[in-house]
């Protein structure tokens, strides 16, 4: 399985060349690194608490592996999710995927991101000035997830851009 779920940080570089490194035949690697934002809907986060349960959290990593390289010809997947209190800024995920080709490692690893933040089993608790409160998952992002296993593909950007750009901003800020 090249999934790892621990409370360390992580090397993307490192990882990127562990996953490449002996498969032949990669054209693409696609990646995703997934950051703590000093923000949320609530205001400003001073930290990002992300609980799991052992053994079921990597079982069900190890199935959405499986479902992307049914799905997509992948030569190689790397999946590192941290756990633990985390401070704005700290990384939190890299989603790494190989093809021979681009489209596959772009889909897959937009699939798997998109199922991480669905259905993977991470609760994650925001702390700042007015206190804790547990996230929930974001509608868009249900959204995104249900497109995604039907086969549609949205925006390279998906529904967070979209916001933004409602909101004046453009996919850049």
């Amino acid at each position: 399985m090249a999934a790892r779920v621990q409370r360390e940080d992580f090397d993307v570089g490192a990882e990127i060349a562990a996953m490449s490194a002996d498969a032949l035949g990669i054209g693409a690697v696609a990646s995703f690194v997934g950051l703590v934002r000093g923000e949320g809907e609530a205001g400003p986060i001073s930290a990002l608490t992300l609980e799991h349960y052992p053994g079921m959290t990597e079982r069900k990593l190890a199935e959405a592996e499986a479902e992307a390289r049914a799905r997509w010809p992948l030569a190689a997947v790397r999946i590192v999710h941290r756990f633990g209190r985390l401070e704005p800024g700290s990384r939190i995920v890299l989603v790494a995927t190989a093809a021979a080709h681009r489209d596959a490692a772009f889909a897959a690893c937009a699939f798997l991101m998109d199922w991480l933040k669905t259905d993977a089993p991470f609760w994650k608790l925001e702390e700042g000035p007015g206190g804790a409160q547990w996230v929930s998952n974001r509608e868009s992002d249900a959204i995104r997830r249900r497109q995604a296993s039907e086969g549609e593909t949205g925006s390279a950007g998906g529904p967070d851009d979209t916001e933004r750009m409602d909101k004046g901003q453009d996919s850049n800020g």
